[in-house]
């Protein structure tokens, strides 16, 4: 009797080493899903280096759709990369501001003034040369390289993180260095077939719009009969992270110091948080002060000023990536005297319009918004 004929199954990923046969399966069939399946979104429809760049430095830690029409406006103003590089940094934080993380907007204008200087305002092709750019890191330089020259550079982001991670059912922490390396490693051998840009780019794509945090769209995913944790029934339970940190809390208080219908702004080191960006005066509540004294403690040290009736107009809270800032606004007349700088680097006198125009942070335009109601009859 002849032994029973039985269908071929697909390979499937493990946690193991991926063989080169699955590796160019995986690579066809997730090119043919992208090139069916891809968003139409405005920096797809460009090869020009400097567009991409912008566009991979706005789309870290930001959604795409908000994206969009920032990156349109960001290009209309510095459409290349001597006009960011002579631009002032001021101008490139205000073109920013509703983006959050400023110090990319100021990596950028950092960078592209390094272009002009070293490579002649074209920005390098290869990956190590693109590092050594202010605020190009791996992930950057990998999708700068193979997006814009076609480099078989890999990207691993987070969206790339959480698709391999499930199609190779890694337990371990998404965080850890070693997963963090298996996971470049992967992407590298995927990264060195043909069209390494739109390889890259259809990774990604898959773990925005299929393989997604939760409720993943395994029936619609390229990978599905491959991918060991789809297997084994598992999928939303990967990647594993490491419990965060819990937010710190801080307390504080800002002014509306007003002298001769103009208010009071000050300017934020370049380094730290919010940096180089404009605020009000003040400071941190210090234990058991009551806001309005710490108000006039604060700006006693801060600027050299008191403050007159000071005029409470509520609190505003805003959230950072690791902190919860709860801001006391007040409004009053500025007292006698000159400003002292302790602490910022410069300080501007401006009309509500004028504070509105310059680069702030989401905490005083959130102050500003509370004094605009304020103001409504």
């Amino acid at each position: 009797m002849g032994r029973r004929s039985r269908r071929a199954q697909p390979e499937s990923a493990t946690d193991r080493a991926v063989t080169p046969r699955l590796r160019g399966a995986l690579r066809r069939r997730l090119l043919a899903w992208y090139r069916a399946n891809r968003r139409d979104l405005p920096w797809r429809r460009t090869r020009e280096p400097y567009a991409i760049w912008i566009s991979e430095a706005m789309l870290q830690q930001t959604r795409v759709e908000t994206v969009i029409p920032y990156w349109q406006r960001f290009l209309a103003r510095f459409p290349d990369v001597e006009a960011l590089a002579t631009a002032g940094v001021d101008d490139v934080t205000a073109l920013w501001a509703g983006l959050g993380y400023y110090s990319r907007a100021r990596n950028l204008h950092r960078a592209a003034q390094v272009v002009m200087e070293r490579h002649a305002g074209r920005l390098p092709d290869d990956v190590e040369a693109l590092r050594e750019l202010p605020g190009v890191g791996r992930y950057t330089a990998g999708a700068l390289a193979s997006i814009a020259f076609d480099k078989p550079a890999p990207v691993v982001d987070g969206n790339v993180a959480r698709v391999l991670t499930r199609l190779f059912a890694i337990d371990a922490d998404v965080g850890s260095r070693a997963v963090q390396e298996r996971l470049w490693s992967e992407a590298e051998q995927l990264a060195r077939g043909d069209e390494p840009g739109a390889l890259n780019q259809a990774l990604m794509e898959l773990g925005a719009t299929v393989c997604t945090p939760r409720a993943p769209r395994c029936a619609e995913c390229p990978w599905s009969a491959q991918c060991a944790a789809h297997a084994q029934g598992r999928a939303e339970s990967l990647p594993v992270k490491a419990r965060p940190a819990p937010a710190r809390r801080l307390e504080a208080v800002a002014g509306f110091l007003v002298r001769h219908d103009r208010v009071l702004a000050v300017r934020r080191p370049q380094r730290g948080l919010l940096g180089g960006l404009w605020e009000l005066p003040g400071g941190e509540l210090r234990g058991g002060e009551a806001p309005d004294r710490a108000l006039a403690r604060a700006l006693r040290e801060g600027v050299g000023l008191g403050i007159r009736a000071p005029e409470p107009l509520g609190a505003i809270e805003h959230a950072f990536t690791h902190r919860l800032l709860r801001l006391h606004i007040f409004r009053g007349s500025a007292g006698a005297g000159r400003v002292r700088r302790a602490g910022w680097e410069a300080h501007r006198w401006v009309s509500a319009a004028g504070l509105a125009a310059l680069p702030l942070g989401g905490p005083t335009r959130k102050a500003l918004a509370r004094l605009e109601t304020a103001a409504q009859p």
